[in-house]
């Protein structure tokens, strides 16, 4: 019963997570004059073997929640509960070794490879890392990863420069298999591919995951390839999360008037369908100094009184829809 109770917690659990960067003024005797309210108290779970979709605009956190997740940056305050761990109060040597179940496929492919080193060092250096493979071993596990991701064993070889922002973006891949992880954070994966390709990669994640077993938080801006590859969806604004939901259920009833908006802009493939589209007002607000009450107000074309001066709360509205909106009566009823 004991493994049972276990293995139904969530894989990944974030709470109340807070990222600030300080801001700071004077050369020798600096101070904190403000900061950038990158993430701002959000919360969410990640179940085991599942896909969560990160979604928002530019600049309203969703890097910065993945990399302070894994403590290439340090929060500022909150949990990330990872398999019962809580990540911020691990010891360098814990953390190294919780590597290995944590791994990141990072935006750029072009930048997160080491140019002077080849493919095989590049995969192959997770394994000597941690100890996992050496010598003929290592070479052997090596090709294998470069097969399970696309590539020939020829490619071992070869620099990244030799190769195609794809065949780049598989080689990141296999780096982060390399000591067999249960979550990948994928950092927007595919936007620096052409579309093609970006199918492709998606289609080879989606394998991977059910051959693995893996976890993903998938971090995007592109709603299609969100919808295509997550289970669940959560949507970020200015530091906080305003809708989470199953995938069918947040694109068919989207609750929060953002995610009505950005799910307006999705194309149709269809020339006779008309689709009213949803243009947001103004410009999105400084982290810096963002809005009081909902910081979605000065936007939205619902705001009333309340949403300047109180906070929703995220609230379960049924079915494990979550939303953050005074519209919303289950919002309203908890904010009085």
């Amino acid at each position: 019963m004991a493994e049972t109770a276990v293995s139904n917690k969530p894989l990944l659990e974030v709470k109340n997570l807070v990222k600030h960067f300080p801001i700071t003024k004077g050369i020798i005797f600096s101070k904190q004059v403000g900061a950038v309210k990158a993430v701002d108290g959000i919360s969410f779970t990640v179940n085991r073997g599942e896909t969560l979709g990160l979604v928002g605009e530019s600049g309203c956190g969703k890097t910065t929640t993945g990399r302070v997740i894994l403590r290439l940056i340090e929060p500022t305050s909150g949990e990330v509960l990872f398999d019962g761990k809580n990540v911020p109060e691990l010891s360098k040597e814990e953390l190294r070794e919780l590597r290995r179940d944590m791994q990141i496929i990072f935006q750029d492919p072009y930048a997160s490879l080491n140019p002077r080193m080849t493919v095989a060092d590049i995969v192959g250096e997770p394994l000597h890392i941690h100890g996992l493979a050496k010598g003929k071993e290592r070479e052997k596990r090596v090709q294998e990863l470069l097969d399970v991701v696309g590539l020939s064993s020829f490619h071992a070889r070869r620099f990244p420069h030799e190769f195609s922002g794809g065949q780049r973006q598989r080689i990141g891949i296999a780096r982060a298999l390399a000591v067999n992880p249960k979550l990948i954070i994928c950092d927007e994966p595919v936007s620096a591919l052409d579309v093609s390709i970006q199918a492709q990669v998606i289609n080879l994640l989606q394998d991977l995951q059910k051959e693995f077993g893996l976890t993903y938080l998938f971090i995007a801006h592109d709603l299609s390839v969100v919808k295509h590859i997550s289970d669940r969806v959560a949507v970020m604004y200015l530091g906080k999360i305003v809708e989470l939901a199953d995938k069918d259920r947040l694109y068919a009833n989207p609750k929060h008037p953002y995610t009505q908006a950005l799910l307006s802009a999705i194309p149709i493939a269809d020339p006779t369908v008309k689709k009213e589209r949803i243009i947001l007002k103004g410009d999105v607000p400084s982290p810096i100094n963002p809005p009081s009450g909902c910081r979605f107000h000065t936007r939205c074309p619902y705001a009333m009184d309340i949403c300047q001066t109180k906070e929703p709360d995220f609230v379960d509205t049924g079915d494990g829809h979550f939303v953050a909106c005074h519209l919303h009566p289950a919002a309203a009823e908890k904010a009085h």
